[in-house]
């Protein structure tokens, strides 16, 4: 469960970009937010996942702060941002694994399912520099499913995928909501 409360996030301590938000995403629950550029969507997801600091209010994570106990909140989670900023010298697979040994999670089933499932096998171990926009995200989906977080949390997570895997994702946002994550 992630709960907002009373969460207000200010740029150059003048310019709010939240304002007093509160909400609550149930286990279970695909939660999507829709507005407009500037309208503070990013930055609440940011802050949802510790990346930006915030000045009123708190986020929980399952019960816990993401301000008081960060580490224990990043556990349960995986963020795929709307820009994969991936390190682009690393081949596929050395990426994901990565990822995957920072949750000291089993992963070689589930990297082999979403790999199959995204149509990225055979490109697992090139550079990361040699894929376009779409393979980026991919890859950037594939580390964040393969250590099978209990939230996933995606800004603007369909730019660059082909229509296959857009509802290839769909698919697993459901079997991840059926498992009550």
């Amino acid at each position: 469960m992630i709960e907002i409360k009373n969460v207000t996030k200010t740029y150059n301590g003048a310019k709010k970009a939240v304002d007093d938000i509160s909400f609550t995403v149930n286990d279970g629950e695909i939660f999507a937010f829709i507005g407009h550029n500037g309208a503070g969507k990013t930055t609440t997801i940011k802050s949802i996942v510790g990346i930006l600091d915030f000045e009123q209010g708190d986020i929980l994570i399952n019960g816990k702060s993401i301000k008081k106990q960060p580490i224990e909140c990043k556990k349960e989670m995986a963020y795929v941002p709307d820009n994969p900023d991936l390190y682009e010298n690393m081949k596929a697979i050395d990426f994901i694994n990565f990822i995957c040994d920072m949750y000291e999670a089993e992963r070689k089933e589930r990297i082999e399912k979403y790999s199959k499932m995204f149509e990225m096998t055979d490109n697992l171990n090139d550079e990361i520099s040699s894929f376009s926009h779409g393979m980026k995200q991919k890859v950037a989906l594939i580390s964040a499913l393969a250590h099978n977080p209990k939230i996933l949390i995606m800004d603007e997570p369909f730019v660059g995928l082909d229509p296959k895997a857009v509802f290839d994702m769909k698919e697993i946002m459901k079997q991840m909501c059926k498992e009550g994550k």
